[in-house]
């Protein structure tokens, strides 16, 4: 097969002939190929076949050791100029790293099938879409990609159409942990991955260009590419609000994307949809509101935590046609981690499971499921126009001085917020309490370009005539004295998103104070819940001087984006520690 752009068939032409492959197999994205593939893999040993009377269509794939995360330190930014990267990317000499990916992939393909997969990030007709072609040697990487992306034949006929997309060239190669690179070439459009197989470092169309290569085509076509959430929360009305957050890891993201709601609010007839539960691409519509899609089409889940507790629509989307990445199995042979019930007989390597040699599932198993078949998917995903979004919400794990929820007073105060969220460690991460790692927008590992531009561009929406969404801040995570969550999470999440769309309809009055405003007594609904209201005042509570010492640690770290941070977040900064230094002492803010 070739293409019919030629720009397409020269670069698969200079890549085979880079990597010398035995074979060159273009997808088409059918069922026919996917089967195929996975017979392929069942021979070879890449797939292990599950239990297929209670996982039909499931699979289990076990990565080197070696190979199970992503790796921060050898991913790489390469503009041209070493100060677009920033100082939140690694960057190298765009002519240096391609000199040391193609040393890598000279001749690594022998033996072996090029694959070329033409994919598209987003809904096939959506104008918020956008294209790219992976070539892999991976078959592995291929039926994932099916599963993450809209591809095959239909992305290609939009790819020559349209006659641009991003190129992405991957070799597992020898998955030698010492010769493994991830670079991404931002003013090229174009991503090189030597030496991974595991989902993000090898699934080019995820995090490396859904959001790396796509916060900077964002950036220079006047759109957004975030590292968020999008759900859907439909009132007993009828009426549906979406709302964007975004979490760094270990914050529930995917829980709150299939949040089901408290008993009482399923009775009234509350639902939450699910569009997206990890990347969000938003662009101004004509009426100035935010529309987003999730450019992806599956779900590249953690299976460690996902229970019947915890997110039981996860659970049940991954019952059948799933591929599971490094999960321990029972003796009957079904997919088992940590949280679920029964007994592991082999753990994620293979082995006979033994408490000594750790977890029976690693940490970071995954599964791979397409998003249809989680049972709150929303068919609004596959809107080309995408969802106007009421609500952007940020968040860290902060076990102190954090509110439960506050809203931004505008946009620029919203950025702000975005920009200074992080999360403390834990004495049982660390051994360091309280050690404070922000990430802005859970962005930091993922902006393609340096951050202070990246701020100046979130700036730059706030438009005359733009309609643009509420911005709060979340945290679940606030202790009490004695060391607990104040705060239950999981579904009753729902009473804080019950509050934020009060206030976007202009249904709550909410409470002014330095930091934001937050939920006037009772604004925040807690019946049904065991919580008392010396609980709820400290969840609310406002502690001005220990925000003070927050503000001055905010200004800090905005410095170290130097010249390049905009002046307005911190004029910004600077009216927030005024309001705070003119605030009354220690007041609590429910009262």
């Amino acid at each position: 097969m070739a293409s019919k752009l030629e720009a397409l068939q020269r670069w698969v032409d200079e890549a085979a002939a880079l990597t010398r492959p035995a074979r060159i197999h273009w997808c088409d994205g059918s069922d026919a190929e996917y089967q195929a593939l996975v017979q392929q893999m069942l021979q070879t040993g890449d797939l292990v076949e599950l239990n297929q009377q209670t996982h039909p269509g499931c699979y289990l794939h076990r990565s080197s050791p070696s190979d199970v995360a992503r790796v921060e330190h050898l991913t790489f930014v390469c503009t041209k100029e070493r100060e677009d990267a920033g100082p939140n990317n690694h960057w190298m000499d765009p002519a240096e790293a391609h000199a040391k990916m193609d040393g890598l992939f000279d001749g690594c393909m022998e033996g072996r099938t090029m694959y070329v997969i033409p994919y598209c990030m987003g809904p096939i007709d959506s104008p918020l879409a956008r294209c790219g072609v992976e070539i892999t040697d991976s078959p592995y990487v291929v039926a994932n990609m099916r599963t993450m992306t809209r591809m095959g034949a239909a992305a290609l006929a939009r790819i020559e159409r349209e006659e641009t997309f991003v190129k992405g060239l991957h070799s597992t190669g020898e998955l030698d942990p010492e010769r493994r690179f991830i670079m991404h070439f931002p003013e090229d459009l174009a991503i090189k991955s030597y030496g991974s197989g595991y989902g993000g470092n090898a699934l080019l169309g995820k995090k490396c260009h859904a959001l790396r290569i796509a916060s900077w085509q964002a950036k220079s076509e006047g759109w957004l590419a975030e590292h968020m959430l999008i759900v859907g929360i439909e009132n007993p009305q009828g009426q549906t609000h979406y709302i964007a957050a975004a979490f760094p890891s270990a914050c529930g993201k995917t829980n709150l994307a299939m949040l089901i709601p408290p008993e009482g609010y399923r009775r009234d007839g509350w639902k939450v949809w699910t569009v997206g539960d990890d990347i969000c691409w938003m662009r101004p519509g004509a009426d100035g509101r935010l529309y987003a899609i999730n450019p992806e089409a599956g779900f590249f889940g953690v299976a460690p935590g996902t229970s019947a507790g915890s997110n039981p629509n996860a659970l049940a989307s991954i019952a059948r046609d799933t591929i599971f990445t490094n999960v321990a199995v029972t003796a009957d042979n079904q997919p088992w981690w940590e949280g679920l019930p029964g007994e592991p007989a082999l753990d994620w390597q293979g082995r006979a499971y033994d408490p000594a040699n750790g977890p029976a599932a690693h940490p970071n198993a995954r599964f791979t499921v397409s998003a249809k078949q989680c049972p709150t998917w929303s068919p609004k995903a596959e809107d080309a126009q995408g969802v106007p979004i009421s609500a952007i919400v940020f968040g860290g794990r902060r076990p102190s001085l954090v509110p439960l929820v506050f809203e931004a007073r505008d946009w620029a105060h919203g950025v702000l917020v975005g920009g200074a969220m992080g999360s403390e460690t834990t004495a049982a991460a660390t051994g360091a309490v309280g050690v404070l790692r922000r990430d802005s927008m859970a962005m930091k590992p993922f902006c393609g370009y340096h951050y202070g531009d990246y701020f100046k561009h979130w700036l730059s929406f706030d438009q005359p005539g733009a309609q643009l969404p509420k911005i709060f801040h979340v945290n679940w995570f606030r202790k009490g004295k004695d060391g607990k969550f104040l705060w239950p999470g999981f579904g009753d999440n729902l009473r804080v998103l019950e509050w934020m769309i009060a206030r976007v309809e202009g249904k709550a009055a909410g409470v002014d104070t330095p930091i934001g405003t937050l939920p006037a007594r009772g604004e925040l609904r807690t019946e049904g819940l065991a919580l008392d209201a010396a609980a709820l005042d400290e969840l609310l509570h406002v502690d001005e001087a220990g925000w003070q010492a927050e503000a001055a640690a905010i200004g800090g770290y905005l410095s170290e984006f130097g010249q390049r941070m905009p002046q307005r977040l911190h004029d910004e900064l600077q009216r927030v520690a005024g309001a705070l230094a003119g605030a009354p002492r220690a007041s609590a803010v429910a009262s």
